[in-house]
């Protein structure tokens, strides 16, 4: 069984669609039962759902405690986020705590959850960073400080759950079907954001499941590692 947070979003939902087509069940949590109900009908594979929000601490037990009825998990995915786009000097210390809560601690309350459950399936957990914790963006202090703790939350857990359990993060660039609609909205503004990418297009779900089924594959020889997955974006520059 893997476990899903973040189940209906663009990302989260291509990854449980890929990992159910390869005939694996799948556990999603959301926020929005309806959604939840329509994604599990599709998915079909013994999929099933908890319906929550991240930020409530009791969530984790009762998700994981359904999800892993049989006393293990092959995988767990904590595929929330957010994308606040605020300058520095206007962020308030309220909205820099939210970000963390939803984005890193959010992270640690899933694994610590599903430790037993995830050791006893010698499983594997995958994270989400983004691009702007290596490259540096005007405006993504705070989401950008978040994240940046995802990333050393996964370098921890994988040291410390090794070698049973693998955990890795991606971090992608800005993705499309989902939260990145509202940046993209305007046709000039995804065109320019597109063109500063290597490979010319905005990300897409399917694209971060196609690594997300590779790292969380039963075996997998990588842990304690951030892929990005981010068109070329994080290491190259390209003219006009």
């Amino acid at each position: 069984m893997y476990l899903i947070y973040g189940g209906t979003g663009a990302i989260g939902g291509a990854i449980a669609r890929r990992l159910a087509a390869e005939g694996h069940p799948c556990h999603l949590v959301g926020r929005n039962a309806r959604a939840l109900e329509d994604a599990v009908i599709a998915l079909g594979h013994g999929a099933d759902f908890t319906e929550g929000d991240v930020t409530d601490p009791a969530l984790f037990e009762r998700a994981t405690g359904t999800a892993a009825k049989e006393g293990h998990l092959t995988g767990l995915v904590y595929a929330v986020g957010n994308i606040r786009l605020k300058p520095f000097h206007r962020l308030c210390a309220s909205e820099v705590e939210d970000d963390f809560r939803l984005n890193a601690l959010g992270a640690l309350r899933a694994v610590q959850a599903a430790r037993e459950p995830l050791l006893a399936g010698e499983g594997a957990a995958l994270f989400f960073s983004t691009v702007a914790v290596a490259q540096g963006f005007s405006n993504h202090a705070s989401i950008a400080m978040a994240k940046g703790a995802v990333e050393g939350l996964t370098r921890s857990l994988a040291a410390e759950l090794g070698p049973k359990v693998r955990v890795n993060a991606i971090a992608p660039s800005l993705t499309v079907g989902g939260m990145g609609d509202k940046i993209a909205a305007a046709p000039k503004m995804a065109d320019a954001i597109a063109r500063a990418h290597p490979l010319r297009r905005l990300g897409t779900g399917e694209d971060m499941a196609a690594i997300a089924a590779a790292l969380l594959a039963p075996g997998a020889w990588i842990t304690g590692q951030v892929i990005n997955v981010d068109g070329g974006r994080g290491a190259l520059r390209v003219g006009d």
